[in-house]
C-alpha cells in the first residue's frame, strides 16, 4: 500500500526542515534545543510531533539508549516530487495540469526540466 503524503502542519514542517538540515539521526532533545531558541515548546509537544511524522512514514527511527534518534525516509526534493504527485493524480486532466505548471516555470527552471528530461529519455534508452 503506497502512503498518501500529505502537507504538513506548521511544527512539522520545521521539524522536518531541522532534520533535513541536519543530515543525520537526530534525538528529540536535540531538535527541542534548537526550537527553543525561536519559541517555547515542552518536549512532549516535540516527541508528539516527532512520533506522529513517524507514523506517517515520513521520519525513521532507531532506539539509541533509552531515546529513540529520528530521520527523515526521504530527502526534501523526494518529498516534494511525492507532493506533486500527488496533486497530479487528484486532477481529471493531468496534462493539461503539467502544461500549467510548465508555463509559470522560469527560463532557468525550464533549462533545468529540459535537461532533467533528455538525461532520463538517454538514460530510458541505453536501458533498452
Amino acid at each position: 500500500m503506497q502512503q498518501r503524503v500529505s502537507n504538513l502542519g506548521p511544527l512539522e514542517a520545521v521539524i522536518m526542515e531541522r532534520l533535513w538540515a541536519r543530515g543525520r539521526p537526530t534525538p528529540v532533545r536535540a531538535v527541542l534545543d534548537e526550537l527553543e531558541h525561536e519559541r517555547s515548546l515542552a518536549y512532549t509537544t516535540v516527541m508528539t510531533v516527532m512520533d506522529n511524522l513517524h507514523r506517517k512514514g515520513l521520519l525513521g527511527r532507531e532506539r539509541v539508549g533509552r531515546a529513540y534518534h529520528y530521520v527523515p525516509v526521504r530527502s526534501r526534493e523526494e518529498h516534494t516530487a511525492a507532493l506533486m504527485s500527488e496533486v497530479l493524480a487528484d486532477t481529471a486532466d493531468r496534462g493539461s495540469a503539467l502544461l500549467h505548471f510548465v508555463e509559470q516555470m522560469q527560463p532557468e527552471e525550464l533549462d533545468r526540466l529540459r535537461s532533467a528530461l533528455d538525461q532520463r529519455s538517454s538514460t530510458k534508452s541505453e536501458g533498452e
